[in-house]
């Protein structure tokens, strides 16, 4: 049951009032840009949880979470790809029909992230500090220069989706309204599955791992699969916001397996307020929206946004959300 005399409580409700009441607001004022906007929060919001999953809970600094955004955006920009051109994607040992249906590729987008998350963390998951930061930061760029080599699918330029991919006939997903409505809700769901994972007796492994390893191997734990359990769900859960990413912008590129992306979400989640699940999507938003008008006073927008985040690393410790939501009761 909710504790209806929290800050945090008050704050999520407020916030999911605030986020449902969006598009009619939006629409009733002729500012139907907000909802494409906040299309793209909900998107990097989703990133920016699944990275904090890892990052505030399990102490692991992925400087190539991007990579599994753009694995998710390149399964639904490949398989639109094959549609439009009426060639199979595959022909042996089984032949494979590209498809827009969303019952596939999203499922798919968030295996693939899940499967090279898993083989990224197999192998970073064996260090710890900066050589872990650089390993993951050494398999995000091996999958950028990949994607910039798939000539057949746009190298460089990416590739344009002709098509969004398809629910059911009743959910138009090329309806801005329908799929901001669907993003919030897949948001809401993984908030909700996080929720219940970092209060579990997994969550608490991974969290104890983080503080103190030898202490859990000695309690009989095994913080190597733990945490690398973490790491597959973080990884299909990027997976699934690339292919949201992907319909959302109608392109896929190299672009979204970058370092830079990879940087932009560990500063979502830094200034969001690491460890709180709510706080990436409110620095998400905070970084989406800064962005959309920093941009609009210098193209250099990011020497504005430095100094921001300076003051929220100093002063707010656990960022916009611990300023939203109060102390954590834990530190009460």
């Amino acid at each position: 049951m909710p504790d209806f005399r929290s800050r945090e409580t008050w704050a999520v409700l407020i916030g999911l009032a605030f986020l449902l009441a969006l598009p009619p607001l939006a629409d009733a004022m002729g500012k139907g840009f907000y909802i494409t906007l906040f299309t793209r929060i909900l998107i990097f919001g989703l990133a920016a949880v699944s990275l904090d999953l890892i990052l505030g809970y399990g102490g692991m600094v992925s400087f190539g979470h991007a990579a599994f955004v753009g694995v998710g955006a390149y399964v639904v920009g490949i398989l639109s790809w094959h549609v439009f051109d009426a060639s199979p994607v595959v022909t042996w040992p089984v032949l494979v029909e590209g498809t827009e249906n969303a019952f596939v590729v999203w499922p798919l987008a968030a295996l693939m992230g899940g499967l090279f998350a898993l083989v990224i963390g197999a192998v970073s998951l064996r260090t710890t500090g900066i050589s872990f930061i650089m390993i993951t930061l050494a398999f995000a760029q091996m999958l950028f220069y990949l994607a910039i080599g798939l000539r057949k699918y746009g190298g460089e330029d990416g590739i344009a989706l002709y098509n969004k991919s398809e629910l059911v006939p009743a959910i138009d997903l090329f309806d801005r309204t329908t799929f901001y409505y669907v993003c919030l809700a897949i948001l809401a769901a993984f908030l909700a599955l996080c929720r219940r994972l970092v209060g579990s007796r997994f969550g608490m492994a991974v969290q104890g791992a983080r503080i103190n390893e030898r202490r859990m191997r000695a309690l009989g734990f095994s913080p190597y699969r733990h945490k690398l359990t973490a790491f597959v769900i973080s990884g299909a859960a990027a997976g699934l916001s690339g292919a949201l990413l992907a319909n959302a912008a109608e392109f896929v590129g190299p672009a979204y397996m970058s370092w830079q992306r990879s940087g932009e979400l560990i500063v979502m989640v830094v200034l969001g307020g690491m460890g709180s699940l709510f706080g990436p999507v409110l620095g998400a938003a905070a970084f989406l929206l800064l962005e959309e008008w920093l941009a609009d006073l210098t193209e250099h927008w990011q020497i504005l946004l430095g100094p921001i985040l300076l003051f929220v690393v100093v002063f707010a410790r656990r960022g916009i959300w611990g300023v939203v939501a109060g102390p954590d009761r834990r530190e009460r």
